[in-house]
């Protein structure tokens, strides 16, 4: 006989579940302008597909938070969309956007099903992988079809395998800044480059249309950071005789008129800001040579101050939705 315990949602679950309504809130905003403005028919479907998988998994969080009577987030919604303002980016860069915000799902979904346990939290969950995983491999064959797609860097194939033989030997080559750089570096090093013109496009449409000014300053200074980056990976890689890389789709109109309210693009990029700590803190871990190890450990801190700066201006307009939190005890008991 199989016994079923009900159990209410854990701190880790309603972490998860909030979070992720008010990032898939968001995506349902800039999937809409990016859908009004596209005149590709097949670019249309992946974008229709994005936008009914956020606005199911919105309708699949308020189900499970009705039932538990907990409160609905606020989130993102039409007050957030200017439905008449021009397109902000040229057509393909929805493909660039699907493409990168699926990655980032893929990854975010993984690690969020490996720490539920609740068996409707987990299903849900599970769901969302997959049709992310779904999602991403459309946007993949999409960019391939119409030239968008930019390869790592080619390696030639090693005509036999080696076995390190001298500890003393391995560590003081491994170490050294000269040696070539070697095939996992440098996959490190170019998905942190890709990563960083996506937000280099992003935050060159989204300084053009901002209306405050400490916004729009914050939003440079991402743009800033974002470019130091890419000019240190890219250097290294020329440096290494291998081509540096660029994306092919880096165009942004010449529109002024913003399609999304000043928070929104706040959240995008603080958003996207917290995914670029984790992605360079991987890149550090696994990363030998001596100049990567030295440039990411720079930017690491340099990273959480512009997101500290970033929240605390969130903070300051009272932009910033409260996550739910432990009840203060001491509060409470008058201490």
């Amino acid at each position: 006989m199989n016994v079923t315990h009900e159990v209410g949602l854990s701190s880790t679950e309603i972490a998860w579940l909030w979070s992720v309504y008010i990032n898939e809130t968001m995506s349902i905003c800039i999937t809409k302008h990016l859908k009004q403005h596209n005149s590709y028919e097949d670019v249309a479907v992946l974008l229709q597909r994005s936008l009914e998988l956020s606005e199911k998994h919105v309708e699949e969080i308020k189900k499970i938070f009705t039932k538990e009577n907990f409160p609905i987030p606020a989130g993102f919604s039409e007050n957030d969309l200017n439905v008449s303002a021009p397109a902000l980016f040229f057509d393909l860069f929805s493909v660039s956007y699907v493409y990168g915000m699926s990655r980032i799902g893929m990854s975010t979904y993984s690690m969020i099903v490996s720490s539920v346990a609740r068996n409707d939290v987990r299903e849900f969950f599970t769901q969302c992988l997959q049709s992310t995983l779904e999602l991403y491999n459309i946007s993949v064959e999409l960019m391939l079809e119409k030239g968008l797609y930019d390869r790592p860097p080619m390696v030639p194939y090693p005509d036999h395998i080696e076995f390190i033989r001298k500890k003393e030997t391995f560590i003081s080559q491994w170490m050294e800044k000269e040696r070539p750089l070697n095939v996992i570096e440098m996959s490190e090093m170019f998905f942190n480059i890709e990563r960083n013109y996506f937000g280099l496009i992003l935050l060159t449409g989204l300084i053009q249309v901002v209306q405050d000014e400490k916004v729009k300053k914050y939003l440079i200074r991402g743009k800033q950071l974002a470019q130091k980056q890419i000019k240190f990976l890219n250097k290294t890689f020329i440096q290494d005789d291998l081509l540096g890389t660029v994306m092919v789709n880096s165009e942004v109109s010449t529109s002024t008129v913003s399609p999304f309210s000043d928070r929104l693009m706040m959240f995008l990029v603080t958003a996207l800001n917290t995914q670029g700590i984790a992605y360079v803190g991987h890149a550090l871990s696994i990363s030998s040579r001596t100049d990567l190890v030295a440039e990411y450990s720079k930017t690491i801190p340099e990273i959480v101050k512009f997101a500290k700066d970033g929240m605390d201006l969130m903070i300051e307009y009272k932009w910033l939705e409260e996550p739910p939190h432990a009840p203060n005890r001491k509060e409470l008991a008058k201490l």
